[in-house]
């Protein structure tokens, strides 16, 4: 395994510290939190992140929601420019949640900072979420939505290249897009960047044992992962793992956080990849947690990914 560890002295301490700040629920607020799992999604999918933790957007880029007229559906998306008139890549990026909630807000800090950091077009799309809609809703969104930018390259500012990225679920969802395009002979993305993605179910590996209940639990027959898994045997594109071959794929910036029950996910996906000829470059923060771009306000390990994925999309696209 060829790996990239990135350890530098605060990335324990605040990864500890903020786990610390979850941990501490007020009483008022645990007795007044709802009992049913859907009505406290909705309350959830409602709240604002906080700057304090979420950071703030780059100034240097141009943020404007757009919607993108999909087949049988609108979705909201938000364009990050850098300060230039001149066509550059695309990225369409998809946040995380568990595949149940999350939303563009969230992550705007990353998704503005990668946007300037790799002078590029980044478009955040609020893909659809279960249980209102289940797989493979999401991963069709990802799929329209690469065509929609193709189609509308002009309209966005993007000069005929590009990339799907996210993160957690919202990785898992690029890995499943570029297998469904690669299968059905679509045009590719020329570079996927896959944080901290989840890319089996059930997994019984040694992060698992090691970090589950770390920020998140990946658990077998979690309430998110029946709400969003069709039951039976589940396809590759919504497992990446389990696909056969994973030749003719894009090349891959693969992200993993070293206190993260899928950090092995990440780990595998890299090695499955260069065994089958794909290029992957595998980074893996040490001692961080899962989710850590969603908190650069608090997390070195966050302001240090945001530039490396910037640094490493100018590296391959410019």
């Amino acid at each position: 395994m060829t790996r990239e560890i990135v350890d530098e002295p605060g990335f324990r301490a605040e990864t500890d510290a903020l786990l610390r700040r979850f941990a501490v629920q007020g009483p008022d607020e645990a007795e007044n939190a709802p009992a049913d799992p859907y009505a406290a999604l909705l309350e959830d999918r409602q709240e604002l992140p906080d700057p304090e933790l979420a950071g703030l957007v780059d100034p240097s880029t141009r943020p404007r929601d757009i919607r993108l007229e999909l087949p049988g559906r609108t979705l909201l998306a938000r364009i990050y420019r850098p300060r230039t008139d001149e066509p550059r890549p695309v990225v369409l990026w998809l946040h995380g949640g568990g595949f149940v909630g999350g939303d563009l807000r969230d992550i705007e800090c990353a998704t503005s900072g990668i946007a300037a950091g790799g002078q590029v077009v980044v478009v955040s799309l609020n893909y659809r979420l279960a249980p209102e809609h289940p797989f493979p809703a999401g991963l069709d969104d990802a799929l329209d939505a690469l065509d929609w930018l193709r189609e509308h390259r002009a309209e966005v500012g993007g000069d005929g290249r590009l990339v799907i990225g996210g993160q957690s679920a919202g990785a898992a969802l690029a890995a499943g897009a570029c297998l469904v395009a690669r299968d059905e002979d679509r045009p590719l993305p020329d570079r996927q960047v896959l944080c901290y993605p989840p890319l089996d179910d059930g997994q019984d590996t040694e992060s698992y044992r090691l970090f589950d209940g770390v920020f998140h639990s990946i658990a077998p027959g979690g309430w998110a992962d029946t709400q969003y898994f069709p039951p039976g045997d589940l396809p590759a594109a919504a497992v990446p793992l389990r696909a056969k071959d994973l030749s003719g794929l894009p090349p891959a910036l693969i992200l993993a956080a070293g206190r993260d029950p899928l950090r092995d996910d990440a780990r595998a996906y890299a090695d499955r990849l260069r065994a089958d000829g794909v290029a992957a470059r595998l980074v893996e923060y040490a001692d961080t947690m899962h989710a850590f771009l969603n908190f650069p306000g608090v997390l070195a390990a966050g302001r240090h990914a945001v530039d490396l994925i910037g640094a490493d999309l100018r590296a391959a696209l410019l």
